[in-house]
């Protein structure tokens, strides 16, 4: 359910809301879906519940999820994207290194919006040519 790489230089905050978001662009979580509290996911995992928690808090923050007190944390079932130009220039940073990366790797503009496109049709489930 939830890839966490404790190598990374990613926070493993950031890589529980990452997950998140990814299963839901999958499908693996749907709208109104109950996640695991913060100390199953936290026992399961291995990991501080506080860490858990933060990610649980970001989750709420961005809208993608709801809390109930005494309940649990769902997927919201009303959860719109909203652009955030701090985070589209993040983005738009990584997409930058990606395509340096590939270019000294020896891929071409159409190798790369291959492999982009195909990124897509993985995360969709096949809905990027509709």
């Amino acid at each position: 359910m939830f890839n966490i790489d404790i190598s990374s230089s990613t926070p493993i905050y950031e890589q529980i809301v990452d997950n998140v978001k990814e299963g839901i662009l999958k499908g693996l979580f749907e709208p109104g879906e109950k996640l695991p509290s913060v100390r199953e996911l936290a026992k399961t995992m291995r990991l501080n519940p506080n860490t858990v928690q933060k990610a649980y808090q970001e989750l709420e923050r961005q809208k993608v999820t709801i809390t109930l007190r005494g309940k649990g944390t769902y997927i919201s079932t009303d959860y719109k994207p909203r652009k955030d130009e701090d985070k589209l220039m993040e983005v738009k940073e990584m997409f930058k290194k990606g395509i340096v990366e590939a270019h000294y790797m020896g891929f071409n503009e159409e190798d790369i919006i291959n492999m982009i496109k195909e990124l897509l049709e993985e995360l969709e489930g096949g809905k990027a040519n509709d």
